[in-house]
């Protein structure tokens, strides 16, 4: 993972809400502005007509999502609890609740619960129409 000064990515992240323009009334914190995915992978957006989409996902204490992966882009914000994400070279990454991700495309990958509460988490994927969000491998 790229190590990126805070200062710089505050610094960063705040121009980004200035750029709104929002009245005094509304404010705007900003949780990701990414090229990359967790693990480094640029992100490229998939060809055809776009189309997004947003899950609120829950998953149990001790629960785990399986092995699986996305062919698109997507970005989480975890709401409430720790959830470890592992990639079959051993590679892991955790977050927790007020914490977002830019996720691994195209690569296999298992989320697990590591908290002793529920894990809540939303997750929007930039798609295309037709295409799936999630691949689960052949066994």
């Amino acid at each position: 993972m790229r190590l990126i000064p805070v200062t710089l990515l505050l610094l960063a992240l705040d121009a980004s809400a200035q750029a709104l323009d929002l009245p005094v009334s509304v404010e705007a914190t900003p949780i990701l502005k990414t090229t990359t995915s967790w693990n480094g992978t640029p992100l490229v957006y998939p060809a055809g007509v776009a189309e997004i989409s947003g899950l609120l996902i829950t998953i149990a204490p001790g629960g785990e999502t399986g092995w699986h992966s996305h062919p698109v882009p997507s970005f989480g914000y975890v709401l409430e609890g720790e959830l470890e994400v592992s990639l079959k070279n051993g590679r892991k990454n955790r977050i927790k609740a007020g914490e977002a991700l830019a996720e691994v495309v195209d690569t296999l990958h298992n989320g697990r619960n590591v908290g002793t509460g529920p894990v809540k988490l939303v997750v929007f994927y930039a798609g295309s129409q037709g295409t799936v969000l999630t691949v689960k491998p052949v066994p």
